[in-house]
């Protein structure tokens, strides 16, 4: 297990994980410099598109143990630069393999046309072009097809599919393959929040999977992010103001999408509780007994945390809590949008 830096780079997220991981995941020359500053001996896997060729050249240079290649344009740089340098790195490539069967998610990364990997069909392409060089050695392949999945068995007989496919492209191919990295991808139900992903059975199922194919010396990887770390987080909000608009009650909180983007990018109600300011409700105004839409502070109708949820009361002072927010939350959002104050950063041990 990797954990995927992107979901949430904090230093300390990072030092209570390294323990437990066998190391991280990165998707930029600036999460590269990021993990290698604080965790110089931790293994790091560098996958994502668009990777410059100073990323490339930084890769090599910090002992990344294995670059993701995304396409042949980017293997033919790695390969000039691993030749210019007289230096040795070991790849996988990704591959965005057609899925005929496999249901998607709200997010797919693969089985479609999207910018990330390369279709099957230039797997021999990319392994003439490995051949015609000694540096940059071919170790296994990377999938990451979808994200947001909450189906343990539907993840598993994707997981399956990777499998079968390299083990075809072994004998098609006469490969001797030691690494399969079959991505991330498993998703938080923020709809639905006693309705999580079964690790246990899908932990369980996955060593019944694997015994099928004990006869390869496979080692399988994955790069987990939101799964890990959506759980350890929360943001918490006080309320503004609650007023009424038309038929609709709003409570404006203080932050916002610039602090917690999770809801708007996800388009979901996020899940929340109430902590009350106090207990006489008459000395606050306050809604009771009617559906709120929960807003912050910004200038646009798309700063929404959650529309129109049924709240037994909810008054201004009142805390609002929202819940798994510790991953792609403050740092996948647009934090400079008004000049609003950083939000204050906890970490309790």
């Amino acid at each position: 297990m990797f954990y995927a830096a992107k979901a949430n780079p904090a230093l300390p997220v990072l030092g209570a994980l390294a323990p437990f991981v066998h190391g991280f995941e990165v998707a930029s020359g600036g999460e590269l410099d990021w993990v290698r500053r604080h965790f110089p001996d931790t293994p790091v896997i560098f996958g994502g598109p668009g990777k410059l060729a100073s990323d490339l050249e930084k890769a090599i240079d910090q002992n990344v143990e294995l670059i993701h290649v995304e396409s042949l344009l980017e293997l033919q740089r790695l390969c000039d630069i691993a030749g210019r340098r007289q230096a040795h790195q070991d790849i996988l490539l990704r591959i965005n393999l057609e899925l005929a069967d496999t249901p998607s998610t709200r997010l797919t990364m693969g089985g479609v046309s999207t910018p990330f990997g390369m279709e099957e069909a230039c797997i021999p392409d990319a392994l003439a072009l490995l051949g015609r060089q000694d540096r940059v050695r071919l170790r296994g392949f990377h999938f990451h097809l979808m994200s947001h999945q909450l189906d343990e068995k539907r993840h598993l007989g994707l997981i399956k599919h990777y499998l079968e496919t390299v083990r075809a492209w072994e004998a098609r191919y006469d490969l001797t393959i030691t690494e399969i990295n079959v991505g991330g991808g498993i998703g938080i139900n923020y709809t639905r929040p006693d309705r999580q992903f079964d690790w246990s059975g899908f932990c369980s199922g996955l060593d019944e999977l694997l015994q099928v194919y004990s006869d390869r010396a496979w080692k399988i990887r994955f790069e987990c992010g939101r799964f890990i770390t959506a759980p350890c987080g929360f943001y918490v909000g006080e309320v503004l103001d609650v007023k009424r608009c038309g038929e609709e009650w709003f409570a404006i909180c203080r932050g916002g999408t610039h602090h917690f983007r999770t809801p708007a990018a996800q388009a979901h109600n996020h899940p929340f509780e109430m902590l009350p300011a106090t207990n006489s409700r008459a000395e606050i105004p306050g809604v009771a007994n009617h559906p709120v839409t929960l807003v912050g502070q910004l200038c646009t109708p798309k700063d929404v945390f959650a529309r129109r949820v049924q709240v037994e009361w909810l008054g201004v002072g009142d805390l609002v809590v929202f819940r798994y927010a510790g991953a792609y939350a403050w740092n996948i959002s647009h934090q400079a949008f008004l000049m609003h104050p950083h939000p204050k950063e906890y970490f309790i041990e």
